[in-house]
């Protein structure tokens, strides 16, 4: 787990002029690699790279440069992520080709799977992962990101050339050198107020993309960046298992679980994984599998003095069913208050996301005491694992239904008041699910945006961003849509990016086993019947994991980290908030009084507004740290041992 960064200049001059400019980039995103920081250099080509080391720590240098016996330094590579299977595929690849590796590391791997397996090597991976690899024979850079979007990749293209880099903020202060505007998207900004993240592959800043998961990318000197989707996910759409089949898939399920997990324990022995552990299945499952790899496993949980806003004790309760060390970080309204513009110009781009910050501070806590965590996100899109996926059968009878007449029904929710139960429903029932479903936050729709932004552009909305993975998916059942639409937005939108920048900001690596192609091809093989039923959701993984999870969690409904901004808008957060309104200087895209009526109206308890007012207020510092440039977090400097 690291910080890449990389130049395909337009020039040799350009590439003489950009050498200058990588240390100050480099710096940007220090945390991510502390452990080393050096640069390299061709005629057209610069590469920066922050290492956090975990396997050959005192040989697998980056950037590194390898080549066959008979052109020894053809390629050199810029590698972030962790490949849990390098060992195996270097086996592969020694045994058919006689290769010859220098290190023991992963890096060294991918290269040589290129040389010899061309673009087809990015599909033997099996990890995390974001890299960069220049071919100085035929002048080419070839690179890839994993297939989920574990791993940031950021890239600006300019007269200057192309840059990549894993995090934006380096990118920005490359933009003189690659002769690429600040200027704020604000059809992003419109998405992420509808969304609560800005959808790949934008991003706030329109001289700013990022390449798409799952997605390989070639760029000449000169050139830009040409795409190719490698990895297209698919989902079993039968609606019911065949006889004998489920407990065999159950057996499936756990076994390829147990694998996955180990393999992700992979590291140096001097190095230590943790696990993060809430109060539901996921977690607890990862961290029961990796005791059996660890003996002295710890595991993190955070929560909050607030009754009903914390797993903590049921956290407590299973690390004690499991036999793990277990520490805890609580995190009040002040804390949270005082530490957001860090947290924020961390984030690169706005995530209206209030879990990220307990995740902020659990990762700080635990990296007191480990390296890397294993953590639980992508089960849920995975398994068929969100409430939500359950909606399909509530509103079975609105399919019933004449389309003229759910369109006046559709009418009908219009005209009832904001909070009135049943409406709601009434809206959702009359939609068709590509428009009803957009992910599982819904902030602003398109009549409250119209209030708030300045200029709010008709035909922007969830349909541009969720409409190509609903035509991908046309035929299948509603849930294997849900999940296949959530793969490509709100798990590479929300839950990996703020997995990824919460963690990272701390140099600790998350290592995620659910998001793993040998997870994926058994959960995309469940059946609708074994994914949810009208009791219970991840009805498989459920049964799976019946003997490894201990039983009072087994079936419980996963909060994670939640966080209570409900009531803090309305108390300890209310002046805060209001000093943040005050002093933004977003006139010119937002209704400031209509956004401080929308805080009044929450205090009072006439609406329930926290979301929509999170949204706006990490917006309004976002603005403020990287347009603004009047909020200046400080950045402290990573104070960790190569070792833990």
């Amino acid at each position: 787990m690291c910080g890449l960064l990389g130049l395909v200049c337009a020039s040799e001059d350009d590439a003489v002029k950009a050498r200058d400019a990588v240390g100050r980039a480099l710096h940007c995103q220090r945390h991510r690699g502390p452990d080393e920081t050096d640069t390299w250099a061709d005629a057209e080509v610069v590469y920066g790279f922050n290492r956090l080391a975990f396997i050959d720590v005192e040989h697998s240098h980056q950037p590194l440069t390898w080549g066959p016996p008979d052109s020894p330094g053809r390629y050199t590579i810029n590698f972030n992520g962790e490949i849990y299977n390098f060992r195996q595929l270097r086996a592969e690849l020694a045994a058919e080709y006689g290769t010859e590796f220098a290190t023991e590391g992963d890096a060294e791997t991918i290269v040589a799977a290129y040389h010899h397996l061309g673009r087809a090597a990015v599909g033997r991976l099996r990890g995390m992962f974001a890299f960069l690899i220049w071919d100085a024979r035929d002048k080419l850079v070839f690179g890839a990101r994993d297939p989920f979007g574990i791993k940031p990749l950021f890239y600006s293209h300019g007269p200057g050339g192309v840059a990549f880099s894993s995090e934006k903020k380096s990118l920005l202060e490359l933009s003189e050198v690659l002769g690429v505007p600040r200027e704020l998207d604000r059809t992003a900004l419109q998405h992420y107020l509808a969304l609560q993240y800005v959808p790949e592959p934008e991003s706030l800043h329109s001289g700013i993309r990022r390449i798409q998961s799952g997605t390989s990318f070639t760029v000449s000197p000169g050139g830009e960046p040409a795409t190719e989707r490698y990895f297209v996910p698919e989902f079993d759409t039968r609606p019911v298992a065949g006889a004998g089949e489920a407990g065999e898939l159950h057996r499936r399920i756990a076994d390829v679980m147990r694998d996955s997990v180990s393999k992700h324990m992979i590291a140096d022995p001097d190095v230590t994984v943790g696990a993060f552990l809430s109060g539901g299945i996921d977690s607890t499952a990862i961290a029961a599998l990796a005791k059996e790899h660890n003996p002295n496993l710890i595991t993190f949980t955070t929560g909050f003095e607030r009754e009903g806003y914390s797993e903590v004790d049921v956290a407590a309760e299973s690390a004690a069913a499991i036999g793990v060390k277990h520490v805890v970080r609580t995190v009040s309204a002040e804390e949270m208050m005082e530490s957001l513009p860090l947290i924020v110009w961390y984030l690169d781009d706005p995530v209206a996301d209030p879990a990220l910050v307990p995740l902020w501070f659990i990762a700080r806590e635990a990296r007191k005491h480990v390296k890397a965590v294993l953590s639980g996100e992508g089960s849920d899109e995975l398994f068929g694992g969100y409430t939500i996926y359950r909606e399909p059968l509530s509103l079975a009878p609105f399919e019933k239904i004449p389309g003229g007449v759910r369109r006046l029904l559709g009418k009908v929710s219009t005209k009832i008041p904001e909070g009135t139960r049943g409406k709601d429903l009434l809206r959702r029932g009359s939609l068709p699910l590509e428009e009803r479903y957009y992910g599982n936050a819904r902030i602003f729709r398109d009549d409250q945006l119209r209030g708030v932004l300045r200029t709010f552009t008709e035909g922007v909305g969830h349909q541009d961003v969720t409409g190509p993975w609903y035509r991908a998916s046309a035929g299948w059942d509603p849930v294997s849509r849900m999940q296949h639409v959530d793969l490509f937005t709100w798990l590479r939108g929300d839950i990996l990016v703020k997995a990824d920048k919460m963690t990272m900001a701390n140099s600790l690596e998350l290592r995620v086993p659910f998001l793993d192609p040998e997870v994926f091809r058994v959960a995309s093989s469940i059946p609708l019947d074994q994914k949810i039923t009208r009791e219970t959701t991840k009805y498989a993984l459920r049964r799976a994991l019946d003997g490894i999870v201990p039983a009072h969690v087994l079936n419980r409904r996963k909060l994670g980290f939640p966080v209570p901004i409900r009531l803090w808008l309305r108390d300890e957060m209310y002046d805060w908030a209001r000093g943040i309104i005050a002093d933004s200087r977003t006139e010119e895209l937002l209704d400031k009084q209509a956004v401080l009526r929308l805080l009044e109206e929450h205090r009072a308890g006439t609406l329930d507004h926290s979301r929509r007012l999170w949204a706006l207020l990490v917006f309004m510092l976002w603005h403020g740290i990287f347009v603004e440039h009047r909020i200046k977090p400080e950045i402290p400097e990573p104070q960790y041992p190569v070792h833990v």
